[in-house]
């Protein structure tokens, strides 16, 4: 499909790719933006696909509410695929590069494809757009990203939020954006495709951080104070692999690192306080239902900061803690243990 055709219509038919909290509210989104598009869910358990298409619900992430009926689901990926202009990708980033090849010669030939994760791939380090364009073979302009302070109970609930649609060529950002605009959903649109991803990636990690904060019941004045010097390590390391720091000033950046810091919706979030409080890393995974990006990214993340030379002192301590090589009693005093410098010296 041309870029001209692709900007005068929105997409005939959507595929998303995961059934979860997130990849179904974005169905949701994309399903109210066009009455029109027929979007339609995979998920790789069919009862959840039934319940999606017959009862419009997905009650396990969602609970009551009520999805539109231009969604349906199945755990026929191939059905899934056929004829879907766009693709959305929502699976665990983990389980990313493992599916893509069974994937590849079912996704029609012209197809965009969309990655709503925010994660590092753990061994190589690599961003979820460059796994897709690895396993795929596909070229830049044709992968794009979406992230923002997007915590998906309150965009179910239709909440009025704001998000960022990132790639290459502007044009294909805009058709995405345009495909996924409702009432309560804003998208804007963004070239800096490793700046929006590195946002969405290592505020799990500063997530975390605060969620131990908070655990061990220390106040505003920290969490604050983690959350601002969190954003400092996330432009250095966003900048070091050629994104625009201007990105971490804006909703990819610091709105996502606010909302996912600050939230009890947010899964890092939780996880960390779970851990402030005492639980191991075991108990807080079977605690928990939905994954915790940060628990899996956070390794990946410091290791890349490594590579460059970037300093990454949270996300090193956090690390330290996952492993079970520092106390989440020792951590808050080490958070912000560093050298004295200027505070607007983002480079050291």
């Amino acid at each position: 499909m041309s870029d001209t055709v692709r900007s005068a219509r929105p997409p005939r038919k959507i595929a998303v790719l995961g059934s979860g909290s997130w990849g179904t509210t974005f169905a949701k989104v994309l399903a109210d933006a066009s009455a029109e598009t027929d979007v339609m869910l995979w998920s790789r358990r069919p009862e959840v696909a039934d319940e999606i298409t017959a009862e419009h619900r997905n009650a396990r992430y969602l609970g009551d509410t009520r999805l539109p009926l231009n969604i349906t689901a199945s755990a026929d990926v191939d059905a899934v695929l056929t004829g879907s202009e766009l693709v959305v990708l929502a699976v665990p980033a983990q389980t990313l590069r493992a599916q893509l090849p069974a994937w590849r010669p079912l996704i029609p030939a012209d197809a965009v494809l969309v990655s709503l994760m925010k994660g590092l791939e753990v061994g190589t380090d690599a961003r979820m757009s460059e796994v897709i364009a690895e396993e795929l073979g596909l070229p830049a302009g044709r992968i794009a990203v979406l992230s923002g302070p997007n915590l998906a109970m309150e965009i179910a609930r239709e909440e009025p939020t704001a998000s960022v649609v990132a790639c290459p060529d502007h044009h294909t950002a805009t058709w995405i954006a345009a495909a996924c605009t409702a009432s309560y959903f804003r998208p804007y649109t963004s070239t800096d495709v490793i700046g929006v991803e590195i946002g969405g990636i290592v505020k799990n990690v500063i997530a975390l951080a605060v969620g131990i904060c908070e655990g061990r019941r220390m106040g505003d004045n920290t969490k604050a104070s983690v959350i601002t010097r969190g954003l400092a390590e996330t432009t250095r390391l966003a900048v070091a692999l050629g994104g625009r720091p201007e990105t971490m000033s804006g909703l990819a950046g610091m709105g996502d690192l606010i909302a996912t810091c600050s939230s009890a919706l947010s899964r890092n979030h939780t996880a960390g306080h779970l851990l402030g409080q005492g639980l191991t890393l075991d108990q807080v995974t079977v605690r928990m239902n939905q994954t915790a990006e940060g628990i899996k990214s956070a390794q990946a993340v410091l290791e890349s900061a490594t590579k460059l030379g970037v300093d990454m002192p949270i996300t090193e301590s956090v690390v330290a803690v996952l492993q079970g090589r520092l106390s989440v009693n020792d951590l808050g005093p080490r958070l912000l243990a560093r050298n004295l410098k200027p505070e607007g010296d983002h480079a050291s």
